[in-house]
């Protein structure tokens, strides 16, 4: 019952009108189980990656060397998560376009964030001799970019996350009442106004 529940639970993350597999840019966030700080350290509003951290960053780079239709915009790593964009591209590098859509086999987002953390988990434990071992939260909020407008606002987010760990709400040692979150991640995304496949950025509303 319980997992029944956490699994509705993880599908309403989802917008339910809208086809991840479709051709687009996407900002996610990644979480460690249970929120632990493996990934780093923040040092004097820098971020120190851990050496667990830089395999996460080379797998996260992979992403886009492993599928043709996949490039990434900017990402961040952060103690206990990563914020990253994805870009679903419909045309192959080199700007030929490839067949219809409906020919190409693009994993949808889900089967990619899975793909990562599969091969990131694997590499990790193998280095700490823990094979099996749980690294990953299960699931992860992804946001739906909508314009050029909402694009400058996450990467803005992103480039700060650093400056404003104290207050982050991911930050399990702020015990403020001030929380610094990316007001653009909203469970109730709405899809794009606009949808035009071989856009170079999200179009202005």
């Amino acid at each position: 019952m319980e997992r029944d529940q956490q699994t509705r639970q993880r599908r309403q993350l989802r917008l339910q009108s809208w086809d991840y597999s479709w051709p687009w840019w996407y900002y996610v966030t990644i979480c460690t189980k249970d929120r632990v700080c493996e990934l780093g350290q923040v040092r004097q509003d820098r971020m120190v990656l851990s050496n667990v951290a830089e395999i996460a960053e080379e797998t996260w780079r992979w992403l886009a060397i492993q599928y043709d239709y996949v490039e990434l915009d900017d990402f961040v790593i952060m103690p206990n998560h990563l914020h990253g964009i994805i870009i679903m591209n419909e045309l192959r590098r080199g700007g030929s376009r490839t067949a219809p859509t409906e020919n190409i086999k693009r994993k949808p987002l889900g089967r990619l964030i899975g793909a990562f953390k599969t091969v990131s988990a694997k590499r990790i434990n193998e280095i700490r001799k823990t094979p099996g071992a749980i690294f990953w939260q299960r699931s992860y909020h992804d946001h739906i970019i909508r314009n050029a407008a909402d694009l400058h606002r996450i990467r803005s987010y992103m480039a700060n996350n650093p400056l404003q760990w104290a207050i982050d709400q991911e930050n399990p040692n702020n015990r403020t009442k001030l929380t610094y979150q990316c007001l653009v991640c909203k469970q109730n995304d709405r899809p794009p106004m606009h949808i035009n496949y071989g856009f170079q950025e999200p179009m202005e509303d």
